[in-house]
């Protein structure tokens, strides 16, 4: 019977009272397991991680010092890898909205054991995308002057505007869900170091699971979801707004803000599958994150796919019917041109392949549906440096009297080890949230299996 519970089948037998206490014993030891003891290869891949991101900013220093030179980007490509980097992670940081907004709302009881990890990475991406545009700046100790001289005309402080909320708004979606989480790890994890006690302490906020917290925490969470889904289309459509109020080849587009939040969708659901493996491997949660949840979630990144290739077909099929000028000669260098393998790539192993191969339920399964979503969100990336940078090199105005390889970009060992860095950043901002707190939401769990929730917190079960 407790089989069919974990199972996030849509049938949930009546379980007893001591099958109850049973359930909930067993997912507390599940989830609070990996908080109790890190292992040697999770002490090797944070070991990874931490240098990965030392030698990033290692470079950043280089790059203070010296100035942005040290990069490639010059007067042709004033935006380069960093952008794309954000753009990137702009992305994918639509995801919290999309699982655990969209879902929620909409009543799919599936999608509970993947919430906080898409919710971890929408904070862990939106964050060092602002990490990243700073790190594009060339004077970063100028930042405060966009909020205190910043022009509402200017597109760029509609983006700062967006980015900030959206990160004060998913920190809170991602925080107040987990708070009867924090005050689990409080009352059970009392061999852990004094500090992180109070650390737990603290961020508890004193819960102690009586109706009227459990009344405000529930209506908490769907007003943050109501207002956390036009912020999350909101914050990449304005990120679109910042290409297409260029007057750029390629970006002269009424189609990018729908482009952009589909693209997004797609990379971001990508992200939480890849996640999921990887935690249910790590954790050994497989009785929690079940074969049915990698099925839908391949059912749902093949309709994002779907989604997606409409999108990039207006994109591309009206300009290459027209094939005029500047606008002409950039879909001639991304179709048959020094970007077409990169280009074809993408569309091809990002999301045609994944369309069609996720069509069988075969490749729905973990690990086929894992490496299908890895390609997925490679391909992203890349795609994201491909609205970039071949645009920049493609002005209507080409500069004159300058020196031929301003118009030819290749990132530096400086930019790439920072990219790196920040990429590494984000997978040790979840990894280390794992670690101090659970990962997949017990109270939701239990919600769905109709435990009472008010029992979570009774130190007897």
């Amino acid at each position: 019977m407790l089989q069919n519970a974990h199972a996030g089948s849509e049938y949930h037998p009546v379980l007893t009272e001591d099958e109850q206490r049973q359930y909930r014993l067993e997912i507390r030891e599940a989830i609070l397991r990996p908080l109790r003891h890190t292992g040697l290869m999770g002490k090797l891949w944070i070991g990874l991680l931490v240098v990965v991101l030392l030698v990033g900013c290692y470079a950043y220093s280089i790059q203070l010092r010296n100035g942005l030179k040290v990069t490639a980007m010059r007067d042709y490509a004033s935006w380069g890898l960093y952008i794309s980097n954000f753009v990137f992670f702009v992305a994918i940081s639509l995801v919290g909205a999309l699982i655990s907004s969209v879902l929620r709302l909409t009543n799919f009881d599936w999608y509970r054991p993947i919430t906080r990890i898409a919710e971890i990475i929408a904070v862990a991406a939106i964050l060092f995308a602002g990490i990243i545009i700073i790190v594009d700046m060339g004077r970063p100790d100028r930042v405060l002057n966009l909020f205190i001289h910043g022009r509402i005309q200017s597109p760029i402080i509609w983006d700062v505007i967006v980015v900030s909320t959206y990160l004060v708004t998913s920190v809170l979606f991602l925080y107040t869900p987990l708070l009867p989480g924090i005050a689990l790890c409080r009352d059970k994890l009392t061999e852990k170091p004094k500090w992180q006690r109070w650390m737990y302490r603290v961020l508890a906020l004193g819960w102690n699971g009586n109706r009227q917290q459990w009344k405000i925490m529930k209506r908490s969470i769907a007003i943050i979801c109501i207002l956390i889904i036009p912020l999350a289309i909101s914050i990449h459509t304005v990120t679109a707004w910042l290409f297409a109020t260029t007057l750029r080849p390629g970006w002269d587009s009424t189609n990018f803000g729908p482009y952009f939040v589909a693209g997004a969708f797609q990379a971001g659901t990508a992200c939480v599958i890849i996640a999921m493996f990887v935690f249910r491997k790590a954790y050994n949660l497989q009785k929690y994150l079940t074969d049915v949840h990698f099925n839908y979630m391949g059912k749902l990144l093949v309709f994002l796919c779907l989604i997606y290739a409409y999108f990039n077909l207006n994109e591309y099929l009206v300009p290459a019917y027209k094939m005029r000028g500047a606008e002409g000669k950039l879909l001639n260098d991304l179709f048959t041109g020094h970007y077409a393998p990169l280009y074809w790539s993408v569309q091809i192993f990002g999301m045609a392949l994944p369309a069609v191969l996720l069509l069988w339920k075969r490749a729905r399964k973990p690990v086929p549906l894992a490496t299908i979503a890895l390609l997925v969100v490679v391909a992203a990336w890349f795609k994201r440096y491909l609205i970039v940078t071949p645009i920049m090199l493609h002005p209507y105005t080409p500069i004159q009297n300058v020196p031929a390889n301003w118009a030819i970009y290749f990132p530096t060992w400086i930019e790439i080890a920072i990219v790196s860095g920040s990429l590494a950043g984000v997978l040790l901002l979840i990894t280390l949230f794992s670690k101090f707190f659970p990962i997949i939401s017990i109270w939701e769990t239990l919600e769905n299996e109709g435990i009472e929730l008010e029992k979570l917190d009774n130190p007897k079960s």
